[in-house]
């Protein structure tokens, strides 16, 4: 379930598309049930397009995604596959492979790392060039050699150069990593919690709104670093790529959390007056 729009800051008030927040985040371990698998319709026009929700929790969030961790300099060629939604690092992202040029693609992801780039594309802005590499944890071949995967956010890249484009997208990268903040005494922890804050309140004041139980809200921190937390906070945002793509191409933990907590501070604003305005009626 999402929650009702939520209000952008103002460098993202002219986005189109709505802004939801979704809090309905799975757990992951690797002994965990198998997630729904949604079916990816962009690559049929006869299907029915699907949400390609993330499924995710502040406990899939690691401080560091991948063990030996590239360094920002290393330049490595990795397979893409473009989507029309944003994977950020430590996120769940359940997928359904079956056209032909991706099951080549996992057949040769099959026999070497099961690491690929998951980049944003749409019809309006085109490929993105900066994306998130998808790790298979999970997978099953079927009979007619679809896959079943579940992939995990790992580290972020920026696309260098394209080397080839069939059969599938292959292109040069390099690895991205947040920068040190320019102010060196910003305290990144109580800007943290105070997102988390923000996020409980609109929460809160959300299950208000569609007369479900006020109950406390759970830690959503779940004791994270502040740039792990500042990834899940941006996967929670669905249905506005666009604004997360913004924040996965930030490379400053300070400056996506002050993003996110202008976003969730105008939502509330909004869920505020909402709230008020159904208790007029409901008094009348």
């Amino acid at each position: 379930m999402a929650l009702p729009q939520l209000i952008p800051s103002p460098p993202s008030s002219s986005l189109s598309r709505k802004l939801f927040l979704n809090p309905n985040c799975r757990f992951f371990s690797p002994s965990s049930s198998v997630i729904p698998v949604p079916s990816l319709a962009r690559h049929r026009h006869h299907r029915r397009r699907k949400s390609n929700s993330l499924r995710c929790s502040a406990s899939s969030f690691s401080e560091k995604h991948h063990t030996g961790s590239p360094k920002s300099d290393d330049v490595v060629e990795l397979p893409l596959f473009p989507l029309p939604l944003v994977l950020f690092p430590g996120a769940i992202l359940p997928l359904q492979i079956f056209e032909f040029r991706y099951r080549m693609m996992m057949h040769t992801l099959l026999q070497t790392d099961l690491r690929f780039g998951v980049i944003y594309s749409d019809a309006t802005t085109g490929t993105a060039d900066v994306g998130c590499v998808g790790e298979v944890v999970k997978h099953e071949r079927l009979v007619d050699d679809r896959f079943f995967l579940i992939c995990k956010g790992q580290e972020r890249f920026r696309v260098t150069n394209l080397v080839r484009t069939k059969p599938y997208l292959v292109a040069e990268v390099t690895w991205l990593e947040d920068r040190p903040s320019g102010d060196g005494d910003e305290d990144l922890e109580a800007l943290a919690n105070e997102v988390e804050t923000h996020m409980k309140d609109v929460i809160r004041l959300s299950n208000r709104l569609n007369g479900k139980p006020e109950k406390e809200t759970q830690d959503l921190r779940r004791n994270l670093f502040p740039t792990p937390f500042s990834f899940f906070v941006g996967s929670t945002f669905e249905g506005a790529p666009r604004e997360q793509q913004a924040l996965l191409e930030l490379e400053d933990t300070s400056a996506r959390l002050k993003r996110e907590k202008e976003t969730l501070k105008n939502t509330l604003n909004y869920l505020t007056a909402a709230s008020a305005v159904k208790d007029v009626f409901a008094s009348s």
